[in-house]
Parts: C-alpha cells; structure tokens; sequence
C-alpha cells in the first residue's frame, strides 16, 4: 500500500509521502508522451471545452503562443528524460487551444527542433491534435514531409457537431472540418490520419453520430464523456445510481459497432476488451496502466493531465517549469504517482467491485470530490459499470457459441 502521511487537512494524493515510497523501493515510470500546448487560444468555442469553459482559467494568462526558444529547452529537457530512463522513443503532441493557430510553418519547426535536439538513438513521433478548420494542403503537405499524424475531432453529424462545436459568432464548424477530413482520406495524406475524437452528448442520436464518424473511414474513433467531478456533474448525469444514460447511449453503439464487419476502431470499446480478456490498457479512461504523459504549456510550465482543469483552477499544476527542472522532478509530484499507482490508487469501493480492474475508476478527473479528492469512484460509475457489463455478456455468449 502507498505511504501516506498524518495530514487530515489535504486532500489524497497530496497526502502521498513521496519520499517514503521511494526509500521503501517504490519507482515510478518514466514519461513517454508530451503534450506540448503550443497555442493558448482557439478559433472554436465549443461550450464543453474544459480549458476555457471549466474551473481552470489559467489560459487567460498563458503567452499565445510557446516561443521557439522555450521549444528548444523543451526539447532538451526531453533528451535528459529519455537518456535517464534508457528511452529509444517518445511521442510529442502538439496541442492547444488549437495548435494550426501558431501556423503550420511553425508547427513543422518545432518538430524539427525536437528531432534535432533528440539526437541518434531516440526516435521521436510527432502528432497534432487539431479542430481541423484550418487544416488545409499547405498544412498536410508539411505533415507529410515531417511524418506528423493528424487526429481532429468531430462530434459527429452536422446537426451533432454543430450543438456544440461552433464558432464565436455561432457559425457551423461542421463543413470547415469535412472538407479538411476529406483531404486528410486523399491518397497523398491518408497514411497521416491518426483518427477523430467524439465528445458524447446525449442529446445526439448515438447511430446517427457513429455512422458520421464511421462516413470519414477513421483508423480510430476516441469517444469522451463530458468531463465533470462529484461537485459538479456533467450534463444528464444524474445522482441516482440506478441510472446510466452514458452507458445506454454507448451501449447503442457498442452493439451496431460489434455487430458489423469491418469499420474503424472504437478506442473505448477495444481497450475493455483487451481488459476483460486479462491484457493491460493503452488508455487512461479505463484501466490501471501507469500514465506515461505529461503537459508543458505555453509559458514552460510543466502540469499534470489537462483535464484536470475541469476539476479548479490550478488543479493541473505542479509548481515546476522546463528552464528550471528536469522532468524527473515532475515524476515525484504526487498527483503524477498517483496516476502510476494502479490499484494503490482505488478508493475501497473500487477495489471491491468486480470490475475494478477493468474500469480502474474511470479518468483521474473524473474521481474527484471535496474532501476526499481522487480517491473515489469515478461520478461515471454506474455508467460504466453498466457498460463493461454488457461487452462482457457479449463476449462471453459468443465464445459460449464458439465452444459448443
């Protein structure tokens, strides 16, 4: 069990004492992935967002855009982390806001910045998350020449996406992006598409939003739930644990996905497969695979997961920058160990229930609740409780069929 010290006035994993873990033999795993936010602002304003809409305001005081010298103190800081751990890849994402706002031309540089600074020995993939509007030839042009991938997101359908995904002056986004999604499936740029992320509404027809997404022939489909803590639900979660209406709308579409051939990946559903089946997770929405990633933002400043910033202001930070500390400091800051703890890192409800180690609480931000912090359930509980409950009757009647 991890160390915890005497301090009933913090909340867990504040209460973590770090030092007495590693003296005791705890070591935590290194950091493989890092979000760079290299834009602070975006041209979207999806009422959602959880970086200008949420608890966490700190966007308003972030530079625009990462300088190029901060790029590159980044990128030895990466060097440093990588040769400490005997790393021979990493992943860098390039975020925001929304990052096509610094310029691709930019964007292309810092790839090249980092490469450059990594030296032989340590290969670096590189990948944009972006809202697409402004991705156009020039820009994938670029990509490809630097092997870039592209995940956008959509929330579906025009009528899905646009109740959410609009312009500030309340203007559709829908077409912007499809027509850059249709380029990103051309022949020349294909190779680049990493996928389309879906935040859930349940509002919107879950068929109809699948078979959108399913329409642009994504490698990967990543579906969200809304983000939002016990002190403050996400929309149409209600307190009544009998009720899982996230799970009834994924349940849709789990079973039109499992039942069709072909079609592209659902991340969601793939990683409580691989679960349920005895593997581990890439993702850290369900599981208890230690988290490898870590965020600088625009100023230098080195934070936990960004979604935590649905949760308060300041929720993410960990009082260190990228000029002044290795990222191995970060690596000893107790919300990071506790995104590393696996099932250490369960509230005793979690730990009971027969799909703990399938669900692992759901996301990090997702646990939280004054008083108590992160050491719950995750306010998806019973949603996915639910869920992994129906893959699993699905898988087991069939290999009933496949064995009789």
């Amino acid at each position: 069990m991890a160390f915890v010290t005497g301090d009933s006035s913090r909340e867990w994993p504040a209460t973590l004492d770090v030092d007495e873990m590693l003296v005791n033999g705890w070591r935590p795993h290194p950091f493989r992935q890092f979000l760079l936010k290299v834009h602070s602002r975006c041209n979207l304003a999806c009422d959602y967002c959880y970086v200008y809409t949420l608890a966490d305001q700190s966007w308003r005081s972030q530079p625009m855009v990462m300088a190029p010298e901060l790029v590159a103190a980044v990128a030895r800081r990466i060097r440093e982390h990588a040769r400490a751990h005997g790393l021979g890849s990493v992943r860098v994402i390039l975020h925001g806001g929304e990052p096509l706002l610094a310029g691709h031309d930019y964007l292309g540089k810092i790839v090249e910045i980092v490469r450059s600074e990594a030296g032989a020995g340590l290969t670096v993939d590189a990948a944009v998350q972006t809202n697409a509007v402004l991705l156009e030839e020039p820009a994938l042009r670029s990509f490809a020449e630097l092997d870039v991938k592209v995940g956008v997101s959509l929330d579906g359908s025009p009528r899905a996406n646009d109740r959410n995904r609009r312009f500030a002056d309340g203007r559709s986004s829908f077409e912007a992006v499809a027509r850059a999604l249709r380029l990103l499936m051309s022949p020349p740029y294909r190779r680049l598409y990493g996928g389309l992320l879906c935040t859930v509404d349940l509002a919107n027809d879950p068929i109809e939003t699948y078979e959108a997404l399913a329409g642009f022939e994504p490698p990967m489909i990543d579906f969200l739930l809304p983000h939002g803590t016990w002190d403050a639900p996400p929309p149409g979660r209600p307190p009544d644990p009998e009720r899982a209406p996230y799970a009834d709308w994924l349940v849709r579409v789990f079973d039109r996905w499992y039942d069709a051939e072909g079609g592209p990946a659902v991340r969601i559903f793939r990683e409580i497969i691989h679960l349920l089946l005895g593997g581990s997770s890439a993702s850290e929405a369900v599981g208890l695979t230690p988290s490898s990633l870590v965020v600088v933002e625009t100023d230098g400043t080195i934070e936990q997961t960004d979604s935590l910033k649905a949760v308060r202001h300041g929720a993410p930070a960990t009082g260190l920058n990228v000029v002044d500390h290795p990222f191995d400091a970060a690596l000893r800051h107790p919300g990071m160990v506790a995104r590393q703890l696996g099932r250490e890192a369960l509230s005793e409800t979690c730990g009971a229930c027969r799909f703990g180690r399938v669900c692992g609480a759901g996301l990090y931000p997702h646990r939280y609740r004054s008083g108590t912090g992160f050491l719950n359930p995750s306010v998806y509980c019973a949603d996915l409780y639910r869920l992994i409950g129906h893959i699993r009757s699905r898988l087991v009647a069939d290999l009933h069929r496949a064995t009789a």
